[in-house]
């Protein structure tokens, strides 16, 4: 028979694809484009909530019962913890075990975790009137912050930042709350995510 193959993915509203229909969120589109070139995929178990930060998805991480291990995992998340003004040696401090986490429900197989960059919301809509330039300099922060832990976990890196800096002249990028990425901008993570599955499973 053959293996039905898992995936969680943890984070925040660009997890569950706020403002959009769920199966046009990443995690969905990923899968949906594995299981065109056959792939057999379980549809995504997620955890992630709009407004989450590190400390707050890590609560619910430790409060909810998971299968024993998955076959894939991804994680995005702090770009509340830069809304909320809190520090990178904050964020670096509660992302560290999340990454850790994330390892240990993958079978303990590092490659098989994904750490996606936090896109940079200083691009859309919604950060009209604000300091554009300090968004993008503190969201870079945070992503020297979460490349370094993927490195030292030894975990995938998916860095989707760079693309999420086209709507500021693109916004069909953008879903109609002026905020969050469109379907079609889910779609580009969505294919690095695939291909980076796909690797693992040749």
């Amino acid at each position: 028979m053959e293996k039905l193959y898992t995936y969680l993915a943890l984070g925040d509203s660009y997890t569950i694809g706020e403002a959009l229909p769920l199966p046009e969120s990443f995690p969905y589109q990923a899968v949906q484009l594995l299981r065109k070139e056959k792939v057999h995929i379980a549809p995504p178990e997620i955890i992630a909530r709009t407004g989450w930060t590190t400390d707050e998805l890590a609560a619910a991480v430790n409060a909810h019962t998971f299968l024993k291990h998955y076959d894939f995992v991804s994680l995005l998340i702090g770009v509340n913890n830069q809304y909320r003004g809190r520090s990178v040696e904050e964020y670096n401090m509660e992302c560290g075990p999340l990454v850790e986490r994330a390892v240990a429900l993958a079978h303990g197989k590092p490659e098989h975790v994904f750490v996606l960059s936090i896109p940079d919301w200083g691009a859309t809509p919604f950060a009209a009137g604000r300091n554009r330039e300090t968004i993008t300099s503190e969201i870079d922060q945070y992503n020297t912050m979460n490349r370094a832990l993927a490195a030292q976990y030894k975990t995938q890196y998916i860095d989707i930042t760079p693309g999420t800096r086209e709507a500021l002249g693109d916004p069909s990028l953008v879903a109609s709350d002026d905020l969050h990425p469109s379907a079609a901008e889910y779609a580009r993570w969505a294919q690095k995510l695939a291909e980076g599955i796909r690797a693992q499973l040749k």
